[in-house]
C-alpha cells in the first residue's frame, strides 16, 4: 500500500516529550513534542523540531533554556490541555493541573509526573521546512525511580504515531550484537 509521502511520519513512533520553557519575564510555557531526538553522544546533544510561531520557540530565543519531561501514558490525557493555544503568558502546567518542580541546572521547571528529565540550554537552531529545529546541550538528566530497567521503562512511555494516536506498553527486546 502506498502512502501518501507528506504521510510518512505516521510510519514512525516517536517519544512524546512535553517542552517546558520560562519568559524572559519568568513565565513558565509547557507544549507536547514529538518531533525529537537524541543528536550527538559528545557532546550530548538533543534536537526537536518547533513551529516558529510557538511561545517554546520565543521563549528559547529570550532565555536559552529549556526542559524535555519524556512522557509516561499516564500524562496522555493531559496532552489536549496543554496543545491548546493560550495567550502569551499562560502557564499551561496550571491549565492541565500538573505540579511544576524545580530543575537543578536551568530555569524552566520540571513536570513532576513526567518518567524523565532532560535539561537543556541551547547549542543551535536551523530553520527547516516550515519548522525551527531546536538543538540543546543536555546539562542534567534524571529518571523517576521505578522507570529505568537498564534503559528507560518503554512500557510506561507515552509514544506518537499521528494526530490522537498513540501507542504504549510497548516491550523491550535485547539483542546481541554480531561478533566478528
Amino acid at each position: 500500500m502506498e502512502l501518501d509521502v507528506k504521510k510518512y511520519y505516521t510510519l514512525l513512533l516517536r517519544p512524546v516529550v512535553i517542552v517546558t520553557t520560562v519568559s524572559a519575564e519568568g513565565k513558565v510555557n509547557a507544549a507536547p513534542f514529538s518531533f525529537n531526538t537524541p543528536i550527538s553522544f559528545s557532546p550530548p546533544l538533543y534536537g526537536f523540531s518547533c513551529n516558529p510561531k510557538h511561545d517554546t520557540w520565543a521563549n528559547i530565543q529570550e532565555t536559552e533554556e529549556f526542559v524535555v519531561n519524556v512522557a509516561g501514558y499516564d500524562l496522555g490525557g493531559s496532552l489536549h490541555i496543554l496543545e491548546q493555544k493560550f495567550p502569551r503568558g499562560v502557564n499551561e502546567l496550571e491549565k492541565a493541573g500538573l505540579k511544576e518542580m524545580a530543575s537543578k541546572t536551568v530555569k524552566p521547571p520540571r513536570v513532576e509526573k513526567a518518567m524523565a528529565w532532560i535539561e537543556c540550554k541551547l547549542h543551535s537552531s536551523y530553520e527547516i521546512g516550515d519548522h525551527v529545529w531546536v538543538v540543546g546541550e543536555v546539562c542534567c538528566v534524571d529518571v523517576k525511580d521505578g522507570c529505568w530497567k537498564e534503559v528507560i521503562d518503554a512500557g510506561k512511555a507515552l509514544l506518537h504515531i499521528s494526530g490522537v494516536f498513540f501507542a504504549q506498553e510497548a516491550k523491550i527486546t535485547k539483542y546481541e550484537r554480531a561478533r566478528k
